[in-house]
This record gives structure tokens, sequence and C-alpha cells, in this order.
């Protein structure tokens, strides 16, 4: 992973950020905001982990949009449009295709945020957020958070050693790579519960979640949290006093209709593209004051 700017700021600066961008993008169904959400999320998820690691994400997220993309068509019948008739005598409309499209779109944009996600907040930003008020629902939060990367980690681990004495799952008859890779997620289940269980223990026994309990933390509110923190509140207030007003409108059905053109439409496209790019920005800035100082 390469040095991330936004990852060292405060972690309420950075659930700040991911709670707009995410509920933004949940919400927002006009297709120029949802274009501009993904090149954003994709754009930054390339910074930090690399063209290669995002490709790889992209693989998963690309059959979801055209599983939405085909599915939503092919069960919802609204709209005006009608293009043809499908076999079954539903029609199929322009509107419903669209919708499909947007809500591939909207899917793919989601998972790829949730991939710089999981690398700007970590389980310890999470506990020191929520530690005290919600101790054992941000233990088991945070746990989640880091299950898939341990998993996935120990899930090669097994697979090397169990390879080492014959029990590989890409050689040999279907059923007898069927019985290896069942002991394999055997022993990553087994893994995985032992180490929930130590790392509950473990807790309890630091006093965690007790009443008094201090804890280090290395996170301090500096100028330049202030001013990121501020600058994304100016940022949710204009886009929902914007919302409320119309200015990000789009409606599929019955027949596709939206806010037309103006300085307030235009205006909130351009605060959104802003603040969804912004921790790309810190980091070229960041970047380009190290090699000034080469």
């Amino acid at each position: 992973m390469k040095r991330d700017t936004f990852a060292g700021y405060h972690p309420a600066v950075n659930l700040t950020y991911y709670v707009l961008v995410l509920g933004f993008c949940m919400t927002v169904t006009h297709p120029v905001s949802q274009i501009l959400s993904f090149i954003c999320a994709f754009m930054y998820a390339a910074q930090i982990k690399g063209r290669k690691a995002v490709m790889f994400g992209m693989k998963f997220s690309l059959p979801v949009f055209l599983l939405a993309a085909v599915v939503t068509p092919a069960f919802s019948h609204a709209g005006v449009t009608v293009l043809f008739y499908l076999p079954t005598g539903n029609p199929m409309t322009l509107e419903s295709i669209l919708y499909g499209l947007s809500m591939g779109l909207l899917l793919s944009t989601v998972m790829m945020w949730f991939v710089s996600f999981n690398e700007v907040f970590t389980s310890d930003k999470f506990i020191y957020l929520f530690g005290k008020v919600i101790p054992a629902l941000s233990l088991v939060l945070s746990m989640t958070l880091r299950f898939i990367p341990k998993f996935k980690e120990q899930f090669n681990a097994v697979s090397e050693a169990q390879g080492c004495i014959g029990r590989d799952t890409s050689k040999g008859s279907v059923w007898r790579r069927a019985r290896n890779a069942i002991t394999i997620l055997s022993i990553v289940v087994t893994w995985a519960l032992e180490n929930a269980i130590e790392t509950a223990d473990s807790m309890k026994s630091r006093g965690y979640g007790l009443k008094g309990r201090t804890a280090f933390s290395i996170y301090r509110f500096e100028d330049r949290d202030w001013t990121a923190l501020i600058w994304f509140v100016f940022c949710g207030i204009f886009l929902l006093g914007g919302s409320a007003a119309g200015g990000m409108a789009f409606n599929y059905f019955p027949a596709i209709a939206m806010e037309e053109i103006n300085s307030m439409t235009v205006g909130m496209q351009v605060v959104y593209f802003a603040m969804c790019i912004t921790p790309v920005i810190l980091n070229r800035r960041e970047e380009r004051q190290w090699k000034a100082l080469l």
C-alpha cells in the first residue's frame, strides 16, 4: 500500500468523509453524480492500493454491475417507453434498462469505495471512536473489518501447508480435490473461531468496556483536521440542502425526468465532485511537496 495522507487525518474526519460519500452514493441516482462518484472511488483506490489491486477488485464489481443491469429490467417492467416484448409477454422498457444500469453502477461504486475504506478506516480507529459508547458492538465490528484479510492470509497459509503433504486442491480427482478443500476450510474456520474467543478473552482481561477504563491514543485533532472537517460538513450541508430542493433529482419511472440544468444543479455536481476527490488531491499535494524537498 502506498503512503496515504488522508489516512493520517483524525478518525472523526475519515468517518465523516465516508459517511457522506457512501450516503450520497447509495441515495443519489443522478447519472452524472454516479459517474463522478465511481471515478473518484476508482482513482482513490488506485492511488493507495495500486492499479493491480484495483483491477482485481473490478473483477468482482463488474459481474455485479452486469447482473444488476440484466436482472433489473427482466423483472421490472415499469416505464412508458416500450422497446420490445419478451417471450413471456412482458414489456421491456427503456426506463427499466436505464434503471438497471444505474443500480449496477451504484453497487459497483459502493464496492469500490469499500476498497479504500478498508485501508483508511482501520479497526483501531473504529475502537477509538466507538469503544466508550458501544464497546461490545465496536469490538465485534472491528473484528469483522479485520476478519476478511486475516481469513484470506490464513487460508493461503493452510493451503500451502496442506499442499506440502499432498493434499492440494488442484490435483487429483474431483472427489479428492473437494475433500481436500473441505479439510482446508474446516481448519481455517476452526482457527477463526479460536481466534475470536482468544481476542474476546484478551480484551476482557484488559478491562475493555469497564467504566472508567482509560486507553492510549495517538490521535489528536490538529488544524488540518479542523479544516478538513469544516470542508466536509459544508459539502454535506450544501448537498443536503440542494437535494431537498431537487437539484440532484433524477426519476426513471414512469418516464425519465430530471431537473433542468442551471447554476444550482451544476454547482451541486461541482461540490459533490470536489468532496469525493478531496483525498486524491491531498495525496497529490503531499507528493508534490515531497518531490520539492528532494
